[in-house]
């Protein structure tokens, strides 16, 4: 392995006549395969690329013509999916170089290529906020993105959002890097046992600015990328801006590569998250546990973020201000409910200091770790992204979910509540999600 400089790591793989030698394990590239064709001057070299926190990297090559370390090769006849400034992390990324076309000398038995990834430096738009325009639906060849100043709505803030913002388009608003304690503190009414014997109040830094979505995604939304309604409360006159729900972590990030976190980012194609990605050009993802409860806090220690606490841990009327739960309209089950009971309308409640709506109650929300079987660390943590999948004996590994839901009582749908599903390819009528793009 070759470094070359801050954020630039490289590979370089050794072939006789331009057949591969084994390679060591990298950061970023790995199991460098290279052969010449028969007959042929054209050059096949596969690697895998790997990064947990970056979409896309720039990759490089070049070509020595013995074992030194002379670059000196010209290297510009190549393609494949393994080259050029926006290659994605993944297995089997393919180069092919015409050696005939850039080089037609004699070579050594012994030739050198070296592959650079490198982060990419360019510039991102930046702006308060971003939407994502579906409208054009699944068969779209591409969703437009604008990054705006100021809010698509009007002045902020205002008294409230269009149906245009939450059916087809996806509107999410920058929240900036900082930190926060992240759990209950003691003595909070509706706190459980599992909270004091094993999720310590503990501080939390998070060092990446992200948008996250001032909604839950909705039914028409979801409806516009994947072509699907799932969701239990499906009265058509009513659908359209209620969170979308019955939808499982896998649904939404996909049961191969979508699996991964927290060994990477990737996202399987056929996903909510797959498609989304592919049509926008943008790593958006599930958040992770510590994003959600930063983003739902919004800079406020209390079980809510309306800055309120609990008076009863059944039925609130402090969370019946900030979000649809048993007490204000969940008894009624009925799939063909209006909204007057099951899920509310997005943004039917009081938002928080950030603008975030249904942090509390409406459904309960999928993020991307894993529970954690272990304690919180009582020690500060830097960009936590949750357990590692494994699990005690009898259990089996889950997903996190935060929020509250319809269903819930008021203690469940505090800021610090928590929970998780058994299966990834859980599917119930009582969680969704949002969505949230990290800066990187």
């Amino acid at each position: 392995m070759k470094q070359n400089g801050k954020g630039r790591l490289s590979y370089c793989f050794v072939f006789g006549l331009l057949l591969a030698l084994p390679v060591q394990a990298a950061p970023f590239v790995s199991n460098v395969v290279g052969a010449q064709r028969p007959g042929t001057k054209l050059v096949d070299i596969t690697y895998d690329l790997t990064d947990a926190d970056h979409a896309t990297l720039a990759v490089t090559i070049k070509i020595s013509k013995d074992a030194g370390v002379t670059w000196d090769v010209p290297c510009t006849s190549v393609f494949g999916d393994g080259i050029g400034p926006e290659v994605t992390p993944g297995k089997g990324k393919s180069i092919v170089w015409d050696a005939g076309a850039d080089w037609n000398g004699q070579w050594s038995n012994r030739m050198k290529a070296k592959i650079t990834a490198t982060i990419n430096a360019a510039p991102q738009p930046s702006g308060e906020w971003l939407v994502v325009d579906l409208s054009m639906g699944p068969k779209a060849a591409s969703y437009p993105v604008s990054y705006l100043d100021n809010a698509p709505g009007g002045p902020w803030p205002f008294a409230g959002w269009s149906d245009e913002y939450k059916t087809t388009k996806l509107v999410l608003r920058k929240i900036s890097a900082g930190s926060f304690m992240m759990g209950s503190p003691t003595g909070e009414l509706g706190r459980n046992p599992e909270e004091g014997e094993k999720e310590t109040l503990h501080k939390v830094a998070l060092t990446k600015d992200f948008y996250v979505g001032v909604f839950e995604v909705t039914q028409k939304q979801w409806a516009l990328v994947m072509g699907a309604w799932p969701s239990k409360f499906s009265n058509a006159s009513f659908r359209n801006a209620r969170p979308v729900e019955n939808v499982s972590y896998e649904d939404i990030r996909g049961s191969d590569m979508g699996s991964g976190w927290p060994a990477n980012n990737a996202v399987d194609d056929g996903s909510f998250m797959g498609r989304l990605r592919a049509k926008t050009g943008l790593d958006f993802d599930l958040p992770t546990e510590a994003q959600w409860e930063y983003a739902c806090r919004a800079g406020t220690t209390t079980a809510l973020n309306s800055e309120k606490n609990l008076t009863h841990v059944e039925d609130c009327p402090n969370v019946a201000e900030v979000g649809r739960y048993w007490f204000n309209g969940g008894q009624n089950q009925d799939a063909g409910v209006d909204t007057s009971g099951g899920t509310a309308k997005v943004g039917s409640y009081r938002p928080n200091a950030w603008g975030l709506y249904d942090m509390h109650g409406n459904v309960l929300e999928w993020c991307l770790d894993w529970w954690d079987f272990g304690d919180y660390s009582p020690l500060p943590v830097t960009d936590p992204k949750g357990g590692d999948g494994s699990f005690p004996p009898g259990a089996g590994p889950c997903r996190i979910i935060r929020g509250g839901s319809w269903a819930y009582f008021a203690d469940c749908c505090r800021s610090a509540y928590r929970g998780c599903y058994w299966s990834p390819m859980a599917r119930t009528d009582t969680v969704g999600f949002r969505i949230v793009k990290t800066i990187q």
